[in-house]
């Protein structure tokens, strides 16, 4: 099979498929990617461990911090417990909600994510600007926000007394 066609049917995989988790599997949160093919992520319980991801995602899905999986425990791994077996997209996440196999402590998490996500988007304008008029060069409201960063605010304290030396 060629690359591209495996990729296509992982990709169509990911995104169509609907799956519960079993019994053995648990919903998890990706907390940060230290590299090699894994992943550190957080349980539902505050669980922090390594998952590994299987080589069929591997340069063909992409996971950042914040999004959910579904992982098959290890029980040889001592430091890596589990394995990827699923990336939970937004209407994953969704149907888990409304079927009740959501996590509670994830319910909040999750809320947030999809309204940041509604946030960073940008709005048109109802109105087009003139041309004599001066936009703000300060409102940085409608650039692109990097999730996979974390956000760090400079307050106006700072900026004013670095300004006066």
């Amino acid at each position: 099979m060629s690359q591209a066609t495996k990729r296509k049917h992982v990709v169509k995989e990911v995104l169509g498929e609907h799956i519960v988790p079993s019994d053995q599997q648990q919903i998890v949160r990706v907390l940060r990617t230290p590299g090699n093919n894994l992943h550190e992520v957080e349980t539902a319980q505050g669980q922090r461990f390594l998952v590994s991801m299987p080589s069929k995602y591997r340069k063909n899905i992409w996971i950042k911090r914040g999004d959910f999986l579904i992982v098959d425990p290890i029980e040889e791994g001592e430091k890596v417990k589990a394995e990827i077996s699923f990336v939970l997209c937004k209407d994953h996440v969704r149907s888990l909600q409304k079927e009740g196999f959501w996590p509670e402590a994830f319910s909040e998490v999750a809320e947030k994510h999809n309204n940041r996500n509604r946030q960073t988007q940008p709005e048109l304008p109802a109105e087009p600007q003139l041309s004599g008029e001066e936009s703000s060069s300060e409102d940085d409201s409608d650039l692109f926000v990097n999730t996979n960063r974390r956000q760090y605010h400079e307050s106006e304290e700072e900026s004013e007394e670095e300004e006066a030396a």
